[in-house]
């Protein structure tokens, strides 16, 4: 996060160290003051961690002393608008100039934990979790799967390096299900592998071909439910099967889906669609 924090700054201050025309012919160098950290609106917090280092990295810029940040809350706490989240003590020109950027990643990390709270919620005691994608805001996924997990969601893979998926395009270039997972654990024996299918047959052929962990897309209820019983019923043979409903998922659908037997409901709204948390900085007289 050092690296997209700097980026950041970049984008508003111009290449380091930058300046803040408004904030800088304003405000004395010397003036010294305390900010707050509050929630306009009720949600999920995440991100805290960023501010003191949003702060330092201005703070370096400015050749200023560094801002004391007082955290209140934790990250993954919900709370209601007009919370204070923490206490920032210090020059007045370096809090100023960090507010626009620390906001923005706390707001965007805290949308996201909102917003994937819902679902967890909607998702308790169904025995399925909430996942997410790939979906994320080029350069802030690490920010983004974080805060996933600060709504109590949980993080499917980090990229393409880490977990292989046989999609649809796979298999039409390997020439099938099976010779494309014959492909992957060839070159790449160290890797789960995750197959998706959209039809009964091709979860079959799938898990025939050794995949332990299916993407069922795009499918109805009722077609997602035949899919989980057929392979819950060759589990005995095979071992167990990782199920999850992806594509065409909502908060409304969440409870029937989660009653089909699936392990997962795989989500890129969490990351693509939430809308930022309201979160402003407040100077104090």
């Amino acid at each position: 996060m050092r690296d997209a924090v700097a980026r950041a700054l970049d984008e508003d201050l111009g290449a380091a160290p930058g300046r803040d025309v408004t904030t800088q012919a304003t405000i004395s160098p010397d003036a010294a003051g305390v900010a707050h950290l509050v929630a306009r609106s009720g949600g999920v917090v995440a991100g805290l961690p960023i501010v003191a280092e949003v702060l330092a990295q201005v703070a370096e810029r400015l050749g200023r002393p560094d801002v004391v940040v007082r955290l209140l809350v934790a990250d993954g706490a919900s709370v209601a608008a007009g919370a204070v989240l923490g206490a920032l003590s210090g020059p007045v020109q370096v809090v100023l100039v960090a507010e626009r950027t620390l906001l923005n990643f706390v707001g965007r990390a805290s949308g996201v934990a909102t917003h994937t709270r819902r679902w967890a919620d909607a998702l308790a005691g169904s025995g399925a979790m909430v996942l997410d994608t790939r979906k994320t805001t080029p350069g802030l996924r690490a920010l983004e799967k974080y805060a996933v997990r600060c709504g109590g969601g949980t993080n499917k893979r980090m990229g393409l390096f880490d977990v292989a998926m046989v999609k649809d395009n796979h298999v039409v270039a390997a020439g099938s299900v099976a010779a494309a997972v014959e492909a992957v654990r060839a070159r790449f024996p160290d890797v789960l592998v995750q197959v998706e299918a959209d039809r009964l047959d091709q979860a079959l052929e799938a898990v025939a071909a050794g995949a332990r962990f299916l993407l069922l897309d795009n499918m109805s209820t009722p077609l997602l439910a035949e899919v989980v019983a057929a392979v819950r019923a060759g589990e005995p043979a095979t071992g167990r099967v990782e199920l999850e409903a992806t594509g065409n998922l909502t908060l409304d659908r969440a409870r029937e889906v989660a009653a089909t037997g699936v392990d997962y409901l795989s989500v890129g709204a969490l990351t693509h669609s939430s809308p930022t948390l309201d979160i402003a900085l407040d100077l104090l007289a």
